[in-house]
């Protein structure tokens, strides 16, 4: 009897020692934040772009100016970055086409340092640099406009007036005709330039969704 009690009150002392089991704490994910194709992030240029210095393969840089929300969330905070690629320039000469910009926006910095790879287009930029965007996110910049066709004139009516001293209404015409080549001449020299200065506006939008989550995000 006393052996029985004895090996009881031991087996109760085990059980009072023994470390409790503890129950594991559940998880709690984070829902990953997904942007749609189509969501627009405005920001500005703190790098400047140029048909004349700039070459494809530089790199550009930005900074958001307007944080980009999705269902409530603030998904991308003002104060982001953006990074990206000029992947092509064009200055054709002035009488034969457009000066043209395109941008590959390819990244987006959180403040917090965490990156998001990202595929967008321009679609709209800032009206101060006389640029517009076509439909295949290319920044066109101003062609020939009212200025280049009054020098044009001018040079025309230059040549009309020499030439009509000098041989009357003949000498006219060959002078109109002599003038406008001339100045035509001097234009096929020049080029028309695009800029977009440090400060500009742009807005980008994506054409592929992001995952804003912490498994996709890289620093």
């Amino acid at each position: 009897m006393k052996k029985l009690l004895a090996l009881l009150l031991c087996l109760g002392a085990l059980a009072v020692s023994a470390p409790a089991q503890e129950t594991p704490a559940e998880v709690t994910e984070t829902p990953a934040l997904r942007l749609p194709a189509g969501t627009s992030v405005r920001l500005k240029l703190e790098t400047p772009i140029s048909t004349s210095t700039s070459k494809p393969g530089d790199a550009f840089y930005g900074r958001v100016t307007q944080s980009v929300l999705h269902e409530g969330k603030t998904v991308i905070p003002v104060g982001s970055s953006v990074e990206g690629n000029v992947v092509r320039i064009s200055e054709p000469r002035r009488i034969k086409g457009r000066p043209t910009i395109e941008l590959r926006p390819n990244l987006i910095v959180m403040p917090d340092g965490n990156r998001y790879h990202i595929h967008a287009v321009v679609v709209d930029t800032d009206p101060s640099t006389k640029t517009q965007v076509n439909e295949e996110g290319q920044i066109k910049g101003e062609g020939m406009d009212r200025r280049d066709k009054a020098e044009i004139g001018i040079g025309t009516g230059a040549g009309l007036t020499v030439g009509a001293m000098a041989g009357g209404g003949k000498g006219a015409l060959v002078g109109a005709a002599i003038g406008a080549g001339a100045t035509v001449t001097r234009w096929l020299t020049k080029r028309k330039s695009a800029e977009l200065p440090a400060g500009s506006e742009i807005v980008m939008e994506l054409d592929r969704p992001v995952e804003m989550s912490a498994e996709t995000a890289g620093k």
